[in-house]
C-alpha cells in the first residue's frame, strides 16, 4: 500500500482527535470508533469522480450556498410530476421559476397508510417504488447539478418505521436488535419517562411509548408505527451516519435532519435539546467536512430563534449550516390577521441581534400545518392577550369564521379543550383568493393578489435562503378531495399538498390571469433580489419605526446602498415610513420619491425604495 495520503486522510487528519474526543467521550467505546473511520473511509471511496470534484470547488468556496441568487423550492414528487423521473422531465420548468435549490419531500420507501407522510423511514437505501428508484433518484440529482440545482432529501433521525429491518428483528428478538429501540417489559419506565417527556401530539398520538401485542412497551414519541431509536447505542449512529452518507453519494447535496432535537433519550429530562443532541450534530458536520464536505447540513429545529440558534454551534466548532426560520414565519400570518407588526417587530429584533453567520431557511407556506408557536408572555403584557382566546381569533381568521375575513384554511389536531388547534392551507387560499375566486369578485381577487405577493417581498427581503412552496408560484388554491381519500381524510394537511395544476401553469406568461400576475411579479421580485447588493447576507440588516403599527419597516445596507422595505400588513391604505434625507426609487414599479418619511402604500401593499448612496456622491 502506497504512503501516499488520500484527500479524505488529509481531511480526517484536520479533524482526527476533536471527532475521537467527541466520540469515545459519548461512548467510550475505542473499537466502535475504530469501525466508525473504517467506515468514513469506505464511504468517501464509494463517491464517485462528479461528487469529489464538486466537493473541491465548493471548498474553495464556501459561502457557495450564501448567495442572494439562491432561490428555493419544495415540492412533492408524485404531486408535481407523478415520480423521479417526471421530475427530471420538469427541470425547465423549475428554472424558469428561477429554482436552484430543489427540496423534495420524504420520497424513501415507508408503509402505505403509516408513514406520516414519509416520516416512517422502512429502509433508508430505498425510494418508495410507485416514485421510482435509487438508480431514478441519483440520475435526477445527475441532472440537478448539471443545470447548477442543488437537491435537498429529508433524513428522518429520529425513528424508523416498526416496518424497517431492525425493527422487525428487535420484534423477533434477534440479539443486537432490540438495544436499537428503546424496549421495556413493564410500564415502570416507560410511565417514570412520561411525567417529564412533553406530549408531541397530544390528541391524535397521546403518550410517548406503545405497547405491541406481545406486551412489549416501546417508545414511539410521534406516532405508535415510529419506533425512536436509541442514539446512546453506537451501532445505532454508525448505521445512521453510513445511511446519511448514502444518500451523499447519491448526489444529494442538502441533508434535511428532521426532529433532531429528540434524537437524545435521558430519564428524569424534556428528552428535547439534550446536550448530546450537540455532540452529535457536531460530529455529523464533522463528518461531512471529512467525506463530503460539498454537502450541507440543515436542521429541522421548530423553536424561537434563541432557542434555535445554538445548532448552528460555534464559529470554531459548527453544526448545522442551516437552521428554519419558524417563529418567523407563524408571526407572520399572525401580523396578517391582526393588521399590527409590533410582535414582526420584536421578532425581527431579535432575529437581526443574531450574528450574520447563522442562515435561516425563510418560508411562508411548507408541507406541514402552522403551528402558533408565539411570544405570548409578551402579547399578554403589551396587549393583555389570553392565549388560548388569540389562538382562536386567528383560528376562526384564517378558517373563514370571523367578520369579514376573506381567508380559507383548515385546522388540524384541533383540542377544543386546551382550546389550541393548527393551521392548514395554501397561501393563495389563506390570502383570499379563494373566496374572492367562489365569490366571482374581481376587486377581492386583486386585493387577494397583493397580499400574496406582499408577504413573498416580504419573505424575499429576510436574510438566509428563500424557499417557495410549490404551486404558490402560480397561485393553486385549496385542495379538498382529500376528504374523500380513505388513507388521508384524517389528516387535513393534505388539503395544501394537492397534486400541482399544470392547468394552472399555462397561464404563467398572461398578465390579464391571476396566474400571470402572481407569476410574473413574483419572477420580477426574485430577479430583483438577485441583483442587488443590499440583499446579501453580509448586509447590515435592522427595523425602525415605520410611523404606523399596521406597517414594518426593514432597512438593509450594503457598501452604500441602502434599501427601505416597507410592508402593510393591513387591509387599508397606510402612510408610512422612515426618516431619511435623499432620493429613493421603488424597485418594484420605478417611482421616484424625494422623501420617504411619509408614502402611501396600497391595503396588504409593499414597497422596496432603493438609495444608491455612491450615485448621489458622484452626481
Amino acid at each position: 500500500m502506497s504512503g501516499k495520503k488520500t484527500v479524505f486522510d488529509r481531511r480526517l487528519e484536520r479533524h482526527y482527535d476533536e471527532l475521537k474526543w467527541l466520540y469515545c467521550g459519548l461512548y467510550r467505546d475505542e473499537n466502535a470508533f475504530e469501525y466508525f473511520v473504517r467506515m468514513l473511509r469506505s464511504c468517501w471511496a464509494d463517491r464517485k469522480k462528479a461528487l469529489r470534484d464538486q466537493d473541491a470547488r465548493r471548498e474553495t468556496d464556501p459561502n457557495w450556498y450564501r448567495r442572494r441568487e439562491l432561490l428555493g423550492m419544495m415540492l412533492y414528487v408524485d404531486a408535481f410530476a407523478g415520480d423521479l423521473n417526471g421530475v427530471k422531465k420538469k427541470l425547465s420548468y423549475l428554472r424558469e421559476c428561477g429554482v436552484n435549490y430543489l427540496h423534495l419531500m420524504p420520497l424513501l420507501a415507508s408503509p402505505r397508510g403509516r408513514s406520516d407522510g414519509g416520516y416512517a423511514v422502512s429502509d433508508f437505501r430505498a425510494v418508495q417504488p410507485e416514485l421510482g428508484s435509487m438508480t431514478d433518484l441519483e440520475r435526477l440529482a445527475d441532472a440537478c447539478r448539471k443545470e447548477g440545482m442543488s437537491l435537498c432529501l429529508d433524513f428522518v433521525m429520529n425513528h424508523t418505521s416498526e416496518d424497517h429491518e431492525w425493527a422487525k428483528k428487535a420484534r423477533a428478538g434477534e440479539p443486537g436488535y432490540r438495544e436499537r429501540y428503546f424496549f421495556y417489559d413493564t410500564w415502570d419506565i416507560p410511565r417514570a419517562f412520561e411525567q417529564t417527556v412533553p406530549q408531541v401530539f397530544p390528541t391524535t398520538a397521546p403518550g410517548s411509548f406503545t405497547q405491541l401485542d406481545s406486551g412489549q412497551i416501546v417508545m414511539t414519541s410521534f406516532y405508535p408505527y415510529q419506533w425512536d431509536l436509541n442514539y446512546a447505542n453506537p451501532t445505532v449512529f454508525n448505521d445512521m451516519t453510513e445511511n446519511l452518507l448514502f444518500l451523499a453519494n447519491r448526489g444529494i447535496d442538502v441533508i434535511r435532519l428532521d426532529a433532531i432535537p429528540y434524537i437524545w433519550k435521558e430519564l428524569g429530562t424534556g428528552c428535547r435539546n439534550l446536550p448530546q443532541v450537540h455532540t452529535l450534530a457536531r460530529m455529523l458536520r464533522v463528518v461531512c467536512e471529512v467525506v463530503c464536505p460539498g454537502v450541507l447540513l440543515l436542521g429541522e429545529v421548530v423553536m424561537e430563534p434563541a432557542k434555535v440558534a445554538p445548532y448552528f454551534g460555534t464559529p470554531e466548532k459548527p453544526e448545522c449550516h442551516m437552521l428554519y426560520n419558524v417563529t418567523t414565519m407563524a408571526t407572520t400570518w399572525h401580523t396578517l390577521a391582526t393588521g399590527d407588526v409590533s410582535l414582526l417587530r420584536r421578532q425581527m429584533e431579535a432575529v437581526c441581534a443574531l450574528p450574520k453567520d447563522f442562515l435561516f431557511l425563510n418560508y411562508l407556506r411548507c408541507h406541514d400545518d402552522i403551528g402558533w408557536g408565539l411570544d405570548y408572555p409578551w402579547l399578554r403584557e403589551r396587549f393583555g392577550a389570553d392565549e388560548v382566546a388569540h389562538k382562536r381569533y386567528l383560528n376562526d381568521w384564517f378558517t373563514g369564521k370571523w367578520p369579514d375575513s376573506d381567508a380559507r384554511g383548515e385546522l388540524y389536531n384541533d383540542d377544543p379543550r386546551l382550546g389550541d388547534a393548527r393551521l392548514c392551507g395554501t397561501t393563495a387560499s389563506l390570502c383570499g383568493m379563494e373566496a374572492a375566486d367562489y365569490e366571482g369578485d374581481p376587486f377581492k381577487l386583486e386585493r387577494a393578489i397583493a397580499c400574496d405577493l406582499t408577504l413573498h417581498a416580504w419573505m424575499l427581503s429576510q436574510s438566509g435562503v428563500p424557499v417557495i412552496y410549490s404551486g404558490d408560484e402560480v397561485g393553486q388554491l385549496n385542495d379538498y378531495t382529500y376528504h374523500n381519500d380513505p388513507d388521508r381524510r384524517e389528516d387535513s394537511r393534505y388539503i395544501h399538498r394537492g397534486r400541482f395544476q399544470w392547468g394552472l401553469a399555462e397561464y404563467r406568461d398572461d398578465p390579464d390571469t391571476r396566474q400571470g400576475k402572481l407569476f410574473q411579479g413574483l419572477r420580477r421580485l426574485e430577479m430583483l433580489r438577485a441583483g442587488e447588493p443590499c440583499f446579501d447576507g453580509d448586509a447590515d440588516v435592522q427595523v425602525e419605526d415605520s410611523g404606523d403599527r399596521r406597517v414594518l419597516a426593514l432597512c438593509r445596507r450594503k457598501e452604500g446602498r441602502e434599501l427601505v422595505c416597507l410592508f402593510n400588513f393591513s387591509d387599508q391604505f397606510a402612510w408610512a415610513g422612515v426618516s431619511r434625507e435623499g432620493s429613493y426609487t421603488e424597485l418594484m414599479y420605478g417611482t421616484r420619491y424625494g422623501d420617504i418619511r411619509r408614502i402611501e402604500l396600497w391595503p396588504n401593499g409593499f414597497a422596496w425604495l432603493l438609495r444608491d448612496g455612491r450615485e448621489e456622491k458622484n452626481s
